[in-house]
This record gives C-alpha cells, structure tokens and sequence, in this order.
C-alpha cells in the first residue's frame, strides 16, 4: 500500500531521528549533572544549615532543663513538634528521655559518633549530642528534605518543553534538506525543469539557489548539446548524401572531374563545420577560459579588420571604420577576437558588391559599443530573435549566396555573453545592424572594488 511521504516511518538513519536521539541524549547528561550538582550543593551549603539547627535545638533544649526542669523542657519540645513535625526528645547518655523516662536508646547512633542523620521508611531519625557528653537530642518522623526526585515532574515539563523546540528546530533544518534532496533525485531523473523555492538566508538557502544556478546551468547545456545534435545530424544529413552521390557518380561519370569538384565542395562544407564545432564546444560555458587578460578594442578591431580585407574585396565591398577607440576590456582576446571576426565575415558574406560595410566604435558609459552594419537583404522581422541559434539561416539567403554553416553569429553570441556583454541584431533599411556592448575595463575594476572594497 502506497502512504504519503509524509506519514511514512521515519528510517533509522534520517536526521529527525537522529536528532531526537542527540537531544535526549543531551538532556540525560544535563541531568545527570543537574543531580550531581544539586548533591553537591546540598553538602556543601544545605547539609550545614540541618546541623547548626540540630545544635542550636540542642542548646535550646538544655538552657529549657536548666531553668525549668523537665516541665520546660517538655514544653519546649512540643512547639518543636508542632513546628517541625515529628517528635523530639532530650535523653540523657544513656539514652533515656528526661521528660517521660522512656528509654530511646535505639534512637542513638554506635560509638563513636556524635551525631546521625538517617532515613527509614522514609522518615528521618536525626541526634546530636552535647559536648560534654552528657545528653542527647533526638527527633524522629521527621519529613524529607528536597531530594532530586522532587524536581523530577519540572524536569519532564523543561524536557518536553525543550524536546518541542528541538523537533521544531530539526524540522527547520531536516525538511527543507530533504526537498533539496527529493529536488536532486528528480533532476538526476531527467526533470531538468525542477528547482528549490526557497526564501531562506542561511546556508541552506544558499544549499537552496546554489543547486539552482547548477540546475539551470546543466539544463541550458543539456538543452543546448541536444538542440546542437540534432542540427548536427540534420546539417551533416545533406552533404552526406551528396557525398555518397558524387561517389558514385565518379565511379560511372565519364567527367569525374566534375563529381570530384563537387566532393570537395562538400568536404570542405563538412570540414567548417566540425571546425565551427568545435570552436563553439570550446567556448560553451568553459569556466576554465582565461578571460582576465587587457585587450585594447582599437588594436583588435584593426586586426580584424586586415584580416577579412582580401575577403571583401574578393566580393567587391569595402569596410570602412570611423570613431578610432582606445578603450579596453578584460577577457579572453582570442575568444573576442573570433567574435568580431564572425559578425564582420557575416556583414561581409550577405553584402552585394560595391556596396561599404561599415565599422563604428565608441565609448559610451563605462561600455565599449562596436557597431557592423552592411547593405544587403536584412532579415525577416520575425527572424531576427532566432539569427543568433546555431545553424540557423534565413533560406533565401543561404540559396543566394551559399551561406555558413549557420554557427558562426551563435559562436558571437556566446563568446559576447561569456564576457558579460550583449548582442543584439536589427534591421537597417537596407542591411542589417549587429551591435556588440562589453563592459570596459574601467567598469570591471569599479564592480570588483564594489564586491571586494579595500581595507580601511
């Protein structure tokens, strides 16, 4: 029969139990050594008191025989009985009462004691004798003193009272760890959507936000590597197949020339591609890329620049750059170097010829804002959120002008993100805009004085 979690026995090895047995287990040491402490304190500072009251009746009781005989001391011991309870006696040494002439011998401890106090059947017989030796006081009945077994039902209220706040404290601590764990056991399972509400502040919400940020790190990877293989397969389906055509067709072509221009066409496509892959493989959320170092914008981009120059003029554009900029910013050169790189090679795959591509730089709030914009096409409107996704090509374009392997605006996108920056794409009546914003170097060092501020 299936029962709710919550009405499920508790196994041995859960921490409500073991929290119960840690609390119990504190309690009973706490009275062990409430009972070792009170007999201490009744030796040292109530023990005392019983005794020097013991005496001072003694003395009582002579100073009454000495002034008025048995008749005195007889009515001194009847107040003593109605006060204290019980029954008192003065004896001489051989132990007979002065007042009634009964012998209460019994009563009187062995030699050579002086004195006694003693429990039977749960009465109290207490003696002292004089100091010259002569008489005895007695008292029998007598009721108990404070024991430790008095404050025994206080002691079960504090436990249960303490026990309650203990369950309460554990059930803090226990129940939101064990929806951490429920909440892992899930996303272990394939639920990649599931995640820890918590409003805590202490360190089982951070436990809580900490699995979170791993939760949606590890979804978006995972998303993104199934999204990735399935673009691959589909990507790698077409010139596959017309690899396995032009195979065959150069096996039984009179031209094979012709079958083999086309074979290394598409060699040369799938070989981008794996190349695309693996540079957006490696810069997929890498926490091990070093992306601490300076890197001067200006030099960058001009570097860029040389580098795609043979490629515009072999499509007969030009890239003109205004607004020279010095700024810096921390990261990963290589990795910034490829991504502006991609979106200016992109500018220039989708620009007619004699047409300018132009590259503009400019400092604005603590940013470095790098603008490529050319004069093609554009895109669609509703094309423009997904221009970013891997291997995503607007079909008119790619059937025009042969396109990419649809991969290097994503491999910008994440190399822009990785250094806490953003791009965004618009259209520019005609061509397209791509705007990339990085913080500069000046705005990192502020955020970091602000995370981590200087000793005073």
């Amino acid at each position: 029969m299936y029962l709710p979690e919550r009405f499920r026995p508790l196994p041995l090895k859960s921490l409500y139990f073991a929290s119960m047995v840690a609390m119990v287990g504190i309690l009973s040491l706490s009275f062990l050594v409430f009972h070792a402490i009170s007999n201490r304190m009744q030796k040292i500072n109530i023990d005392p008191v019983f005794d020097q009251t013991d005496e001072l009746q003694l003395e009582s009781a002579l100073v009454a025989l000495n002034s008025g005989g048995p008749k005195a001391v007889q009515g001194y011991m009847k107040s003593l009985n109605r006060i204290y309870g019980g029954t008192h006696y003065l004896l001489d040494s051989s132990g007979i009462d002065l007042v009634s002439g009964e012998n209460k011998s019994a009563l009187l401890p062995p030699s050579p004691f002086t004195h006694s106090r003693t429990k039977v059947q749960e009465r109290w017989i207490v003696t002292r004798r004089s100091q010259d030796g002569k008489f005895w006081f007695a008292a029998t009945g007598l009721g108990n003193r404070p024991q430790i077994w008095t404050y025994l039902p206080y002691y079960f209220l504090v436990f249960g009272a303490t026990g309650a706040l203990y369950w309460m404290a554990a059930a803090g601590v226990v129940s939101p760890i064990r929806r951490i764990a429920a909440a892992i056991a899930q996303f272990g399972q394939g639920n990649l959507s599931v995640r820890v509400k918590t409003q805590r502040r202490d360190e089982i919400g951070q436990l809580g936000r900490s699995f979170n940020q791993m939760a949606e790190r590890l979804e978006r990877s995972i998303v993104n590597e199934r999204r990735l293989l399935g673009d691959i397969s589909h990507e790698l389906r077409s010139p596959l197949a017309r690899l396995k055509f032009a195979i065959k067709l150069a096996r039984t072509s009179a031209d094979s020339n012709t079958a083999l221009d086309r074979i290394e066409r598409d060699v040369n496509r799938i070989t981008s591609l794996v190349a695309d892959l693996v540079e957006i493989t490696a810069i997929e959320d890498d926490p091990s890329l070093p992306i601490s170092e300076t890197v001067h914008m200006g030099n960058l981009i001009a570097e860029v620049i040389h580098d795609c120059a043979l490629e515009a003029e072999a499509r007969g554009c030009e890239i003109k750059t205004s607004d020279s900029i010095t700024a810096e910013v921390i990261g990963n050169r290589e990795l910034l170097r490829r991504a502006v790189e991609n979106v200016l090679r992109n500018a220039i795959r989708y620009s007619p010829a004699r047409t300018v591509i132009q590259l503009s730089a400019r400092e604005e709030s603590h940013n470095v804002v790098l603008a490529i914009r050319d004069h093609g096409p554009g895109v669609p409107e509703n094309a423009l959120k997904r221009l970013f996704d891997p291997f995503f090509r607007v079909e008119e374009e790619r059937r025009a002008n042969g396109g990419g392997s649809g991969l290097g605006l994503s491999i910008a996108k994440r190399a822009v993100h990785l250094h806490h920056g953003a791009i965004v794409a618009e259209n520019a009546s005609p061509g397209l805009r791509l705007q990339i914003t990085l913080p500069s170097a000046t705005k990192t060092e502020l955020k970091s004085r602000e995370s981590f501020p200087a000793a005073s």
